[in-house]
């Protein structure tokens, strides 16, 4: 039987809100005097409240109470017009709302700790479970050490501080881990060695008193129990009682454990700490460490399911295993409230989206839709479309309710009509000389307004920094003298042609560039690579709405949908304006393609057709007079180059060396070249490190869009941390394209990741390595199921010059899937595509 010592109690911090400014409100005084002191309290601001429960034998007892303070409180706060929150950090308010509550112990602690007090605008939970020996609970508090971070992954409320996502499950705790007595005691066998701990630490003057030793978990400073301190505060009372039931499990298993002599292993602190960081940064998203004496990373949903199999007996005894085992599948399946956060701001990109959230599920008022996702379907917290427990996210909503989930399903079954269409629109890629049909999967990918609003501005700012790269790169050179590239970086690089130098001042050298994004799994956008040599995708873009349009006609269009048909014309536009002596609107455009033999042959067609562009193949160009023509004899002004090959080694069918003779009337500005020879120095993986240093010097600006963290092995430094890590990392060769030679490191073999760390060894100069990024996944209806699979983007500016007017971001995006297990997501490589749907208006048209 259960000893009877092990009740249950509870402190939960609650910040006050003004509805109107979604801000902190000082109000607490004022709500206090209304409220009985036994069960409410103040805290350091003036903006929070503290209540306090009763003691309880049971969870239902415990959640009975909370419920009812809140609820109190809820109504104490709205007659004086203001919501309650119980969440980590307030997602709008700063340290200007910061008021301290008069007291002499606060205004003490404010004089000695400064900025540590007034950027305490945190709240959290606290859990008391009844244990009356203190050297008892003195040694319960070892035991327990490891299992800490899951309860904190659980808990993690506080993604926002200052308004800005920090990348954080939990700010709360890094923010509360600056005080001198926040985390581990450290190792202890007697409540004597605990007592002289403290009494060292208030005898030294860093600490004022006993109720400062905010260590995670503690022998009470005021009652007979053993406190849990390292939770966030829980919007959802589900959650909260969840965290009690398995800290009391916790101590009574470490309890009994004591009782029968088990030994145990100290946490080494720096162990520990590094612990709760990692629960503090991804929450429930990503991995946590395990509770071995060597810990290793493994899935947080892993880790938490371990962990109630090993308390099982002890929530048998309590009565709690079924409730605890529910409410822990559910977090899991909906996500902690940081991953319910997030996803309220991916709606519409407000805040005051998020604090509305956070103060309805604070006072129960959270509806929960049903489940949209297909019944096998394997949802997770990355999936773009569906929440960890299935429901639909706002921007899909309609799509799915449109569908049913027997709709859904049954886009699989549609896949015969789609391979029909792409090969009768001869939708095709090319692979090793053949052309095949493009996969093509009829269920949308939706990118939110806000979100596009937010790329195109940085979207435009790259390809600025690299047109002036390339322009001064092949000319003065002001990057090397200004010592930010070597001459060697620069001219050792694959992608340098000498013969680009050639090409006369001023002239746009990438009027058509490509950028490849990926969206994490907390919604932020990352640029993955550059494409500036030949960017294909738009045709495949404009294919794929037409697709959608006669296949799925009837699938509700959200509002604010972009055009693309728009870019055909911007792309003629764009073109026209690269051509030299001669008035945009009169100059003639051709398409140099090298044939049926290109892997976007179909692309070249259709853009020739749709934005009115002569397509010629090198046995269609003649060279003459100092122009270059076509076959009707008629000079080009713009030669728009879409080759495999370098335009300098292209030939014809009789081998005669066009691509040189159309060079030679560039250089003499008889024709422009739109996208000019050399351009690879610009989209080369290795230069690609270094274009935070172009827009920094081009621009004097800093980059507005992240990228990810990326190593060049030719540094002798980088390449020893890469050979540690090739398993760890994703590795590319850097002449390599289309998703060849990429090793994805964690997905890698054992043989696989030693034959890669020989060959970066024998070559460094040739690879560069990234880390890998936790892609966004989207349901896709490929493959005989529906099934998420990860997604890329594409997307495309259009570049007239190097001013902040020069450059306009197309409207449309092409999002590639990866097959079924990978991340890569090249059609070569069997990847396929959907339509994207981007939302917005005329301002996100254009830069």
């Amino acid at each position: 039987m259960v000893a009877a010592a092990f009740t249950l109690g509870a402190e939960e911090e609650l910040h006050l809100v003004d509805p109107e400014t979604c801000r902190l409100a000082p109000r607490a005084p004022q709500l206090l005097a209304q409220l009985p002191a036994e069960s409410f309290g103040a805290e350091l601001q003036r903006t929070t409240v503290e209540t306090n429960t009763g003691v309880w034998d049971t969870l239902g007892e415990l959640r009975a109470d909370i419920e009812g303070l809140r609820g109190r409180l809820i109504e104490a706060a709205a007659r004086d017009g203001l919501q309650v929150a119980a969440v980590g950090t307030p997602p709008l308010s700063s340290e200007d709302d910061f008021e301290l509550t008069a007291s002499g112990r606060f205004g003490r602690m404010q004089q000695d700790y400064r900025l540590l007090v007034d950027e305490q605008l945190i709240c959290g939970l606290q859990v008391h479970v009844g244990l009356a020996d203190r050297d008892v609970a003195v040694d319960v508090t070892q035991r327990i050490m490891p299992d800490l971070p899951l309860l904190l992954a659980l808990s993690a409320s506080s993604p926002y501080w200052r308004g800005e996502d920090t990348g954080y499950s939990s700010i709360r705790t890094i923010i509360w881990q600056r005080w001198p007595t926040a985390g581990a005691t450290g190792p202890l066998a007697s409540a004597a060695e605990y007592d002289t701990l403290l009494a060292d630490l208030i005898a030294s003057g860093v600490i004022a008193d006993a109720k400062m030793a905010y260590f995670d978990v503690r022998p009470s400073a005021h009652a007979p129990t053993v406190e849990l301190r390292v939770t966030d505060a829980c919007p959802l009372v589900d959650d909260a009682v969840l965290i009690a039931g398995l800290f009391r499990a916790m101590v009574a298993t470490a309890e009994r454990a004591h009782r029968i002599g088990d030994p145990y292993q100290v946490v080494p602190a720096p162990l520990h700490r590094a612990a709760m960081w990692r629960a503090a940064r991804s929450g429930l998203t990503g991995d946590l460490l395990s509770d071995d004496r060597r810990p290793q990373p493994v899935p947080a949903a892993v880790a938490i399911r371990r962990m109630i199999a090993r308390l099982r007996p002890a929530l048998e005894d309590f009565g709690d295993l079924d409730t605890v085992g529910e409410l822990a599948e559910a977090t899991l399946a909906r996500g902690n409230s940081a991953d319910r956060q997030r996803a309220a701001l991916a709606e519409r990109g407000e805040l005051r989206d998020v604090v509305a959230l956070v103060v309805a599920e604070t006072a129960g008022r959270v509806t929960s839709e049903g489940r949209m996702a297909p019944r096998r379907y394997p949802a997770r917290a990355g999936d773009e479309a569906f929440t960890a427990g299935g429901h639909a996210r706002p921007a899909y909503r309609p799509l799915f309710e449109a569908l049913g989930t027997a709709g859904l399903e049954q886009l699989v079954e549609r896949r015969p009509d789609v391979d029909r269409w792409t090969l009768d629109a001869g939708m095709t890629f090319g692979v090793d000389g053949r052309q095949l049909p493009f996969p093509v999967d009829l269920l949308p990918r939706v990118v939110p307004a806000h979100e596009w609003a937010a790329l195109v501005p940085g979207l435009a700012q790259r390809a600025r920094a690299l047109e002036s790269f390339l322009r001064d790169a092949y000319g003065p050179a002001r990057i090397v003298a200004d010592g930010v590239l070597s001459a060697e970086a620069l001219h050792g690089c694959p992608g340098w042609r000498a013969e680009a130098a050639r090409l006369p001042d001023g002239v746009v050298r990438a009027p058509v560039m490509g950028f490849d994004l990926v969206r994490t799994e907390t919604g932020g956008w990352l640029v993955l690579e550059d494409n500036v040599r030949v960017p294909s995708g738009v045709a495949y873009a404009l294919a794929l709405r037409r697709a959608m349009d006669e296949l799925a006609p009837d699938l509700p269009r959200p509002p604010g949908l972009l055009d693309p048909a728009t870019v055909p014309a911007l792309l003629g536009r764009t073109l026209r304006a690269c051509a030299r002596g001669v008035a945009p609107a009169d100059a003639r455009v051709a398409l140099l393609s090298d044939g049926a033999g290109n892997s976007a042959w179909f692309e070249h067609r259709m853009l020739a057709e749709q934005a009115g562009l002569t397509l010629v193949t090198p046995d269609q160009v003649a060279v003459g007079g100092g122009r270059v023509r076509g076959p009707d004899g008629e000079p080009f002004d713009v030669l728009y180059l879409r080759l495999d090959t370098e335009p300098a080694d292209l030939t014809d069918g009789a081998g005669r060396p066009v691509g040189a003779e159309v060079l030679e009337v560039a250089v003499r500005g008889g024709v422009a070249l739109a996208n000019a020879p050399g351009n690879g120095l610009a989209d080369d993986k290795a230069m690609y490190c270094s274009v935070p240093d172009l827009v920094a010097h081009y621009l004097d600006e800093r980059p507005l869009l992240p990228q990810v963290p990326t190593y060049r092995c030719a540094d002798p430094e980088e390449l020893r941390l890469v050979l540690e890590r090739v398993g760890e990392l994703v590795t590319k060769p850097i002449s390599g394209y289309g998703g060849r030679g990429v090793l994805i490191g964690p997905s890698a073999s054992a043989a696989e990741v030693s034959v890669r760390r020989r060959e970066i060894a024998q070559d460094p100069a040739e690879w560069v390595a990234q880390e890998v990024v936790a892609l966004s996944s989207h349901p896709t209806a490929m493959g005989g199921e529906v099934l998420p699979r990860h997604v890329d983007l594409r997307v495309f500016a259009y570049v007239t010059g190097t001013g902040p007017d020069d450059v306009a971001v197309a409207p449309l995006g092409l999002t590639r899937v990866a097959p079924q297990g990978s991340m890569v997501v090249n059609s070569s490589r069997g990847g396929g595509a959907k339509d994207t749907w981007i939302l917005g208006g005329d301002a996100s048209a254009g830069a």
